[in-house]
């Protein structure tokens, strides 16, 4: 998804119209809406300063506009989470649990499925991400799509998740068990 359409999906998530976005980022109001739909459109690319602005407005994090460190864990994540907004049937996350005995060089590195759940026809293709930080955070990652999926959590609640992500983070234990210690309250409870 691209910069414009990222604001524009996170401005009608809060509920915000073109010109109260432009109104609140201090544009007049003859051209408050044109110059937010020239942003989402694409036509213009808002500064930088712009752009922290827009996250303080819509109360999100600024990832989710700007990289700072292309290529790391929270730039990573970010690609992800925005894929995944494109189409949210792009990834399943499963936690993924230790064989305990030995093997030989010729280990057997393949994840079975069993073909009369919901997968697809042909054996899905499975990747392992050898960075701690990253698998922490897909750790949790999985947790909140297995909470949506069974109802725990809203969409709402996920996307909240999501667009604050790392603040409203919290900790999974190896089990995948939430500790809930985020310092950004996600949840509508």
């Amino acid at each position: 998804m691209i910069l414009g359409e990222r604001i524009k999906r996170i401005r009608t998530f809060r509920g915000l119209t073109q010109r109260e976005l432009g109104l609140k980022l201090g544009y007049e109001e003859r051209n408050a809406d044109v110059r937010v739909a020239q942003y989402e459109s694409g036509y213009r690319v808002p500064k930088k300063d712009t752009l922290i602005e827009i996250a303080k407005i819509l109360n999100v994090n600024y990832i989710n506009f700007i990289t700072e460190a292309p290529g790391c864990a929270e730039d990573i994540m970010q690609t992800f989470f925005w894929l995944d907004e494109d189409n949210r049937n792009t990834f399943h996350l499963f936690q993924l649990v230790r064989n305990s005995g030995k093997c030989s060089a010729s280990d057997d590195k393949s994840v079975r499925y069993n073909d009369n759940d919901e997968w697809p026809a042909h054996a899905p293709v499975g990747m392992w991400i050898d960075y701690g930080l990253v698998n922490e955070f897909l750790r949790e990652w999985c947790l909140r799509k297995e909470q949506l999926k069974s109802g725990e959590i809203s969409e709402d609640e996920y996307f909240e998740w999501k667009i604050n992500w790392p603040a409203s983070s919290s900790s999974v234990d190896e089990k995948g068990y939430d500790k809930g210690n985020n310092s950004y309250n996600w949840r509508k409870i």
